[in-house]
């Protein structure tokens, strides 16, 4: 197959020769050009004949040294086919297929400009040096059936022993931006990622976090994101006219992005395209980009179900600090355990077991232990008692943003949950966006971003630190995941978007619409730790007006299968899923891991099904499938197919879903329960009230 073409046209007097390199994807659907005819270097992507990114701008900003966009043309072009397969020690999908053509382009600067011709911010501050003006870069890009990415690599040369990194030029200018709608949240915010997403006119997403999914009038759907983000800064999506887009680099505190000794590798920029919106939901492109497994042997990593002593902080029937309503108590604990070993559960999850919690928590960062417990919490009794229940202790760290704080205790604080047999650890960072607290090597504050290039460092130094203790992370107030899980498989889960705890007192609370939402836009990155499962909608009332979830009951069980992780919570009291045994039941049955994963229909904050295969383990067979469905505030009706079934069984379809009156606002706890044989060939009708769900378990036969 041919895929890569050049194409060389003079220009003008100077006869220079421009050059255009075009990449297309192995089915020929999608294609990218790169070319250098204009001032800067651009790129271009179609979609079947239709241009979706227009030209775009290339390059990147240095602090001292020449930028390199202007006068850059293609020097020379290195190209491959690549199509293999690969598998996840766990995962939504074991085994992923990685097909895509390949480019590697190097950009040379065509001529000596004088000072003046260095066009980047600070062309009035710089003197560039001949050598950086004779410096290179090299434009990696790779072209899936589903997608593009491309990345910057700058490497270590003269004039580049120290890069300061002040910007990327990089653009993403949408065609048709007029007839687009945008799904988004606002970036750079106090709240991190932890916003209600909108709906909108392309126009109005004016700063924005990635993944931000992109509707086109002809129904195309884009998600940009980016891949293997490692010792560089996270991007953000800054709109400076309709519909172009410029890579917005979070920033250190003193404005520098990204700072290196070793020359400079970028994250992948990442354009996810679908004819529909549900392709977008069966796309591995993120994961392709990383790198393969880092740590060996990962097999002390264990995907399952947990409960914990954290649902009922969050409604207040207990506290995280210490005192009459102490939730982390060796009672209150072992009562957890007890109720994890009799129904299953691997483990249980203890907020405020450490020294630290009291009064005002949020901003007691500098005052956590991470080795002390409460007089009330006896970590050796329950690590014991858990481990001998085979309801193993999860471990907690909340550090309140004080990364230097929890740095300085780090590897005692690893070493203490090592030695209890903690496999797991949540790990939290509450503070506002820009403050995070850093002491530097001379002893003064500084505020950081929780997606700058000092946290994601710090992020993935904690967790190849637990790796080197055979322990997993759950990272909450995270940086985005950008699909390192899969070089390092013990980064099991994150947060990064408002989960279940919103509906506790948010204001407001999520939305009907948002677990629709979260599948087409925040879950495109991979797993959130939602912690879904709440039974009881009136711990504050039933008014719709009430901090409460904003959807049925059935809806709650739907989430298990719609929101992947391969570490879910059941978030509720224990009293609550034994006031409703027989829904409960589907959480007790629904797995962690899966052998494949579909998207089977949807529409971006609408509506989504997802149908899942059980992988095989000790605990499951591996012959059932699962299917999730929920809807927005519309109560909707869905048919699906079940040809994802295995044409040579039968099954037992276990169907949980809305009653025929149920309602979020109304009656959210009006559910049925039924049975029926299916097979392959058949059809089935879902019909979800408003924000309502259908989970069903097909049992093989």
């Amino acid at each position: 197959m041919r895929f890569i073409s050049a194409t060389f046209l003079l220009l003008g007097s100077s006869a220079c020769l421009a050059e255009t390199v075009t990449i297309t994807s192995p089915n020929g659907n999608i294609i990218v050009q790169v070319n250098d005819d204009k001032e800067q270097v651009e790129y271009s992507v179609s979609f079947k004949d239709q241009m979706v990114i227009e030209p775009s701008v290339l390059g990147l900003v240095f602090k001292e040294q020449a930028s390199f966009t202007s006068n850059f043309k293609i020097d020379n072009t290195k190209t491959n086919t690549q199509r293999s397969e690969w598998q996840q020690p766990w995962g939504e999908q074991t085994v992923i297929k990685d097909h895509h053509n390949y480019a590697s382009i190097t950009l040379k600067n065509s001529q000596l400009p004088n000072h003046q011709a260095n066009k980047g911010w600070f062309s009035e501050l710089i003197s560039p040096t001949p050598a950086t003006l004779n410096a290179q870069y090299t434009l990696e890009v790779k072209v899936f059936d589903d997608g593009i990415g491309f990345r910057y690599l700058v490497p270590k040369q003269d004039g580049f022993e120290h890069i300061e990194l002040i910007k990327e030029a990089t653009e993403f200018t949408i065609a048709n931006a007029h007839d687009t709608t945008a799904y988004w949240i606002p970036a750079r915010g106090w709240n991190r990622y932890e916003y209600t997403y909108n709906e909108t006119p392309l126009s109005e997403a004016a700063h924005i976090h990635t993944p931000a999914t992109f509707k086109t009038k002809n129904n195309v759907h884009l998600s940009i994101h980016e891949a293997a983000l490692v010792d560089y800064a996270a991007m953000t999506l800054n709109q400076r006219r309709p519909g172009k887009y410029i890579a917005d680099l979070t920033p250190w505190s003193d404005g520098v992005a990204v700072k290196s000794d070793n020359g400079l590798t970028s994250s992948w920029r990442t354009i996810q395209i679908a004819e529909n919106a549900a392709e977008l939901l069966n796309s591995h492109l993120i994961l392709n980009l990383n790198e393969p497994n880092k740590l060996g042997d990962v097999s002390w990593v264990k995907p399952g179900k947990y409960v914990g002593i954290w649902w009922e902080m969050h409604i207040n029937k207990s506290t995280w600090g210490s005192g009459e309503k102490h939730g982390a108590t060796t009672q209150n604990t072992k009562y957890f355990m007890d109720f994890a070993s009799e129904y299953g559960f691997d483990g249980v999850l203890v907020e405020g077991w450490n020294i630290g919690w009291d009064g005002d928590w949020f901003f007691n960062g500098d005052v956590f232990s991470f080795t002390e417990n409460y007089d009330d919490f006896d970590i050796n009794a329950l690590s014991e008692y858990g481990n001998d229940k085979g309801a193993k202790l999860i471990g907690h760290h909340e550090t309140s943003g004080n990364v230097t704080n929890y740095r300085n205790q780090m590897q005692d604080a690893l070493d203490l949950y090592k030695k209890h047999g903690v496999e797991q650890i949540k790990t939290g960072y509450v503070a506002d966006g820009g403050n995070i607290k850093r002491i530097d090597e001379n002893g003064i504050v500084r505020k950081e971003w929780h997606d700058g290039q000092f946290m994601v460092n710090e992020y993935l130094f904690n967790v190849t630190e637990a790796a080197k203790r055979k322990i997993s992370i759950n990272t909450h107030e995270p940086i985005k995941d950008t699909g390192l899980r899969r070089t390092y498989p013990n980064w099991l889960s994150r947060e990064g978007a408002r989960g279940q705890e919103f509906n506790a007192w948010g204001n407001p609370p999520n939305p009907p619409e948002h677990l629709p939402m979260l599948a087409f836009t925040r879950m495109l990155s991979g797993p959130m730790d939602f912690t879904p499962g709440i039974f009881d909608m009136g711990f504050n009332g039933l008014e719709a007006d009430k901090n409460r979830p904003q959807t049925t009951l059935a809806k709650q069980l739907a989430a298990y299968v719609v929101l992947y992780s391969p570490i879910q919570m059941a978030a509720d009291l224990p009293e609550n899923y034994l006031a409703k045994r027989d829904a409960f039941q589907f959480i007790l049955d629904v797995p962690t891991d899966w052998t494949k994963s579909i998207g089977l229909a949807g529409e971006v904050g609408d509506f989504v099904v997802m149908a899942r295969q059980a992988k095989q383990t000790e605990r499951y067979s591996g012959d059932d499938w699962f299917v999730g469905a929920v809807t927005n505030e519309d109560a909707r009706t869905v048919d699906i197919s079940l040809d994802f079934l295995d044409a040579n069984k039968q099954y037992e379809a276990q169907i949980y879903r809305d009653g025929d009156n149920a309602h979020w606002e109304t009656n959210p706890y009006e559910y049925v329960i039924e049975t029926q044989q299916v097979t392959s060939k058949d059809k089935m009708t879902l019909k979800l009230a408003a924000s309502g769900g259908t989970a069903i378990r097909f049992k093989a036969l």
